[in-house]
């Protein structure tokens, strides 16, 4: 079952220094984090720690995610695999506010090496609290998860 006070994080070792601040702040504000790694700056390939989390967001298992690499690209093109997910990539709040308001993305793929931590809890933080605003966007959703 969903819960809204539970977030998954995923990162590799590009993303590792930001996804440990984003985890202290996200306890912080009051979510339990449910950590997927990676725990430490030694070299690892992204897809190891993403497809474990994609498959909780896309079972059902968590309805929220964050995750990181140097240039989000990689973590969000190996989350998007699976149908439930829309993961977002975003680097300033503009971009995830709409990510939430017109896609209804489930997953937060930030870049490491391109934004601040306090760019990335600004972020964050539009990313947690922007509703998705339904009508008209439901339908291209649905379209998004049709596989012609």
């Amino acid at each position: 079952m969903e819960n809204e006070n539970i977030i998954g994080l995923a990162c590799d070792h590009a993303g590792y220094e930001l996804k440990e601040k984003l985890k202290d702040y996200l306890t912080s504000i009051g979510f339990t984090v449910k950590d997927f790694g990676t725990n430490s700056c030694e070299s690892v390939d992204y897809p190891d720690y993403i497809h474990p989390l994609a498959s909780e967001i896309n079972n059902g298992n968590l309805k929220k995610a964050i995750i990181i690499c140097g240039t989000g690209n990689g973590v969000s093109m190996t989350a998007n695999k699976y149908i439930n997910v829309r993961a977002a990539l975003c680097w300033n709040t503009e971009i995830a506010k709409l990510a939430r308001q017109h896609n209804d993305a489930n997953i937060l793929a930030l870049p490491a090496r391109f934004i601040s931590e306090k760019e990335a809890t600004d972020i964050l933080n539009i990313f947690l609290n922007t509703n998705f605003e339904s009508g008209r966007h439901s339908r291209r959703i649905e379209k998004i998860r049709n596989i012609l």
